[in-house]
């Protein structure tokens, strides 16, 4: 078996989906290699421009190659996240090689994107396209030799493909496009986070047919093995039984100061009462791991890898998790999604957390308007939100937060509110996230809001809406772009955010961070 993660994701971490699939397979004895595409793909687009006989044609440019390999070992420095402008520098350096070596027209490549101006990823035929002309993909090259390599030396007998962003479709479909040609014998399996949302929109048809033998939605550890033969009973069977294995991803050379453990608690959210959620409107449950497996597979990991960080990849940490964690000192500082609630409010439970290793909590607040929370379902009240700030800011743990604009609840008053709210908490907030309101496709509330067409394509996850109270998207970015970001105590928190890797690399960034001290 083969496993291939494709390019283009934030290249910090290994990805933890192929690592859950290999601890499965391990445990069967099925044998497999795993090719983390994205970071040796990233890799060659850098290697290209360092090697190339023409000389880059602005200044820039031949500045970020000529400190490639310099600037690359500074993300591997912790003493470098605590240069911010120095981080930046590094990482637009490694950025710009990075979109000058893709050098295709109309394609753009970045170290956490990938667009392509005559073909989407939302859109079935256009992937169909880009199986059809693998060679017209910027990393053509490199997976072309790579897999062939791979595929004649071992002779596995079937390729998984782990597709979970959109900036991951195109080239997905371009590998499966060589593979299908050049080895048509081989049986091509996908899964993953954006293949599970295709396959729960409404109607879904599989119009991968023919091209790809298998599509797997959710957690597919039980799937993969069924298809390769191994049928699993009993206490065994059940995804969530197996502990990742990162045995074949350890030495890729991430760009960041150490291994970074990525690690799932759980499945879907244990609150799972939003409105407009994805994952709701997916069907997706909540299924978690028991606390006493995640104490002990952490241990286990940790003796393995030796991780800088734990990053818990759960939609939301349940609350039995976190006081699991608040109760056991992890053997790596960690990071997650946490949702506000009463525990967070309290100095001694947040002490806890710190002690047990926490650095940074990511928050999903979205607004700091009580009605719109209501209205929204999310179960938070502000003052809780307020006081779970500043308990966390006094305990030593960063926050993360998250805030969501023109959702149908929220008025044009309401996000002045978020405004008032963020600003009156500025101290205490370390990073932002600002998003846009996008209504899922297969929400059962979407019809009820003239939903209409968003983004062209058949795959889009997202449908157009009218807003009750006019709060367009226009006008909603309009307010962010004009108004909320200028405030001078929140630009100086979005100042911080680390360009490209966000989240993943600002826990790193926190002056609470063990490194620091």
């Amino acid at each position: 078996m083969l496993l291939i993660y494709p390019p283009v994701t934030k290249p910090c971490e290994p990805p933890a989906g192929i690592a859950r699939l290999s601890g499965a397979l391990q445990q069967h004895g099925v044998p497999h290699t795993i090719v983390d595409a994205n970071v040796e793909g990233l890799g060659f687009l850098m290697k290209k421009s360092g090697a190339a006989g023409d000389s880059p044609p602005d200044t820039w440019t031949r500045r970020a190659v000529r400190r490639l390999a310099r600037d690359r070992a500074v993300l591997n420095d912790f003493g470098t996240y605590r240069a911010l402008d120095r981080y930046k520098s590094a990482v637009m350096n490694i950025n710009r090689v990075i979109e000058r070596a893709a050098g295709e027209q109309g394609v753009v490549v970045s170290l956490s994107d990938y667009a392509d101006a005559a073909l989407s990823p939302l859109k079935s035929s256009d992937l169909l396209r880009s199986a059809e002309e693998p060679g017209r993909n910027p990393f053509f090259p490199y997976f072309s030799a790579r897999l062939t390599q791979l595929i004649e030396g071992e002779a596995p007998s079937a390729v998984g493909l782990s597709l979970t962003f959109l900036s991951q479709a195109l080239t997905t479909f371009a590998m499966i496009g060589f593979l299908r040609d050049r080895f048509p014998e081989l049986r091509i399996i996908i899964g993953g986070g954006l293949v599970t949302s295709w396959m729960r929109r409404p109607g879904w048809s599989d119009p991968f047919r023919g091209l790809v033998d298998a599509c797997i939605a959710g957690p597919g550890e039980e799937r993969l093995l069924s298809l390769l033969g191994v049928h699993v009973q009993g206490e065994a069977a059940g995804c969530r039984t197996y502990t990742p294995d990162y045995a074949l991803l350890r030495n890729n050379g991430y760009s960041a100061p150490g291994f970074i453990l990525p690690y799932s608690g759980s499945e879907g959210c244990s609150w799972s009462k939003c409105s407009f959620c994805p994952e709701r409107a997916e069907g997706s449950r909540f299924s978690p791991v028991s606390s006493e497996k995640v104490i002990d597979d952490l241990a286990l990991l940790a003796r393995r890898v030796s991780p800088s960080l734990i990053h818990f990849l759960d939609s939301a940490m349940s609350p039995s998790l976190l006081r699991k964690l608040a109760a056991s000192p992890q053997p790596a500082p960690w990071y997650g999604f946490a949702r506000v609630g009463r525990e967070l409010a309290d100095y001694d439970f947040c002490m806890a957390l710190k002690a047990s290793g926490c650095v940074m909590l990511k928050l999903g607040i979205e607004s700091g308007d009580q009605d719109v929370l209501d209205r929204l379902r999310k179960g938070i009240e502000v003052e809780t939100a307020s006081q779970a700030l500043r308990m966390l800011h006094k305990a030593g743990i960063a926050t993360y937060v998250y805030l969501l604009f023109g959702t149908p609840a929220e008025t044009e008053a309401a996000a002045a509110r978020t405004l008032d709210f963020t600003v009156r908490h500025h101290a205490v907030i370390d990073f932002l996230n600002l998003a846009v309101f996008n209504m899922p496709v297969n929400d059962p509330d979407a019809a009820h809001y003239g939903a209409g067409i968003f983004y062209e394509g058949d795959l889009s996850l997202y449908t157009g809406f009218d807003h009750p109270s006019g709060w367009s998207r226009r006008r909603v970015r309009r307010f962010l772009d004009g108004e909320f970001k200028r405030h001078p105590s929140i630009a100086a928190i979005l100042r911080r955010e680390p360009p490209f890797f966000t989240s993943n690399h600002a826990p790193f960034f926190s002056p609470f961070h063990p490194a620091w001290r």
